[in-house]
């Protein structure tokens, strides 16, 4: 089972970023039909399967499938949509984000642990 649970629909999208006053959150934006987005996907699994901080919920959203999702995510954070793109989020603000080959698990390890 992966670490990460699939945010569908709007519904989930709220109930995280309002959750994220309680618990911060980091959302992986990932296109299943991109070679640069497996990258990143292999990457935020790669950090999950070691030791990650616990404190923090994670999740996925496929930009492709669930768009209003991803656009609804942009649009709360005020962070431009990129894919792949990854979100650190708190108190329903932006801590940190990036996005295309800087989405490693070098850069999650160095920004959340």
């Amino acid at each position: 089972m992966s670490a990460w649970k699939e945010l569908t629909t709007l519904t989930e999208w709220q109930e995280v970023l309002d959750r994220s006053s309680e618990k911060p959150a980091v959302i992986l934006k990932h296109s299943t039909t991109c070679p640069v987005s497996a990258s990143a996907l292999d990457e935020y699994e790669q950090y999950l399967s070691g030791t990650h901080n616990e404190a923090v919920d994670y999740f996925l959203v496929k930009v492709i499938e669930s768009r209003p999702v991803s656009n609804q995510i942009a649009e709360d954070l005020g962070i431009k949509h990129a894919s792949p793109q990854i979100l650190y989020f708190k108190d329903k603000e932006s801590i940190w984000n990036t996005s295309h080959w800087s989405v490693t698990n070098k850069h999650m390890s160095a920004v959340l642990d």
